[in-house]
């Protein structure tokens, strides 16, 4: 059994299909499944159902996709092990990132990176599903490290590194009974339309646990998953919104006030698995992010 056949595997199993995880791996399709078919026959079983729309794994699949990554992930290591010794990082990173990062310059953070260790590629990626979904794919090993905003408690099989933070304020349409407030009480928001990120995004998490504590019912009429545009849904009246302060800007047509009696501190942080030492390359970009933001 080589590395480049369970690379093959993982690739496939992860994109569902052979021609998406052909581009992942940068060979031809062909390529692929001629070594998916080694791998079976050195295994003595099929790995992949190819009957359906979709690929999907076997029962065997199933049982090898874990132990695929781990070998992968300790061949990485290795590989890390050795670059430090020589002086020089090599290999990929592959980072999660959120729909908007803005409380750190993630392209300046990336570009530092680059600078300083040339040999690494970085793949970044987001995930529709929010954090929830960045730290899936990590506790899937399909992610070295990920930004997400998890308010507490951590999940289990992950390490959180807290990078900084931004409170969480009422956006409402200038013409609002409200707008004329600095500030408001969580319980004057009874009844009131909502427009927030969808179930799995950080800041969905910190609003709704700061209602349910406040025990104050609350109605999301609208899902948006670009917080950067949060207050032109609410500018053209969809609703209000409770959105991080960095997102605000010099906005128009809004009022902004505080609420002043509820948890609302939306956190930026890094996560990593907690089963296993992150690699060298996720430990040179976890310094480099506190570096950015001190």
């Amino acid at each position: 059994m080589e590395l480049r056949q369970l690379a093959c595997f993982v690739a496939v199993a992860d994109e569902a299909n052979f021609t998406r995880a052909a581009a992942r791996l940068h060979i031809v399709q062909s390529a692929v499944s001629s070594t998916i078919k080694s791998l079976e026959r050195e295994l003595g079983a099929p790995l992949l159902d190819r009957n359906s729309k979709r690929v999907l794994l076997t029962d065997a699949g199933a049982a090898l996709l874990p132990r695929a990554r781990a070998a992968l992930h300790a061949a990485q290591e290795a590989a890390d092990a050795v670059a430090e010794v020589s002086g020089g990082l090599r290999g990929t990173l592959r980072l999660g990132t959120l729909t908007s990062v803005r409380l750190l310059d993630l392209p300046a953070l990336l570009g530092e990176f680059h600078r300083r260790h040339p040999g690494v590629l970085l793949r970044t990626s987001a995930v529709p599903t929010g954090s929830q979904g960045l730290v899936e794919a990590l506790l899937d090993r399909r992610l070295d490290l990920a930004f997400v905003s998890l308010p507490d408690p951590c999940p289990d099989g992950i390490s959180l590194t807290h990078l900084t933070s931004s409170v969480l304020d009422l956006v409402v349409p200038a013409g609002h009974p409200l707008a004329g407030r600095g500030s408001v009480s969580i319980a004057e928001l009874t009844g009131l339309d909502f427009v927030d990120s969808p179930l799995g995004y950080g800041n969905r998490t910190v609003a709704d646990r700061a209602f349910a504590a406040a025990s104050v019912p609350r109605r999301v009429t609208v899902e948006n998953t670009d917080i950067a545009t949060g207050a032109d849904y609410v500018r053209h009246g969809l609703g209000v919104a409770l959105l991080p302060r960095f997102s605000l800007g010099a906005a128009e047509g809004v009022a902004v006030l505080t609420v002043r009696d509820a948890d609302l501190d939306w956190p930026l942080s890094l996560a990593v698995p907690s089963t296993h030492r992150p690699g060298t390359a996720a430990r040179a970009m976890i310094e480099m992010a506190h570096e950015f933001l001190n």
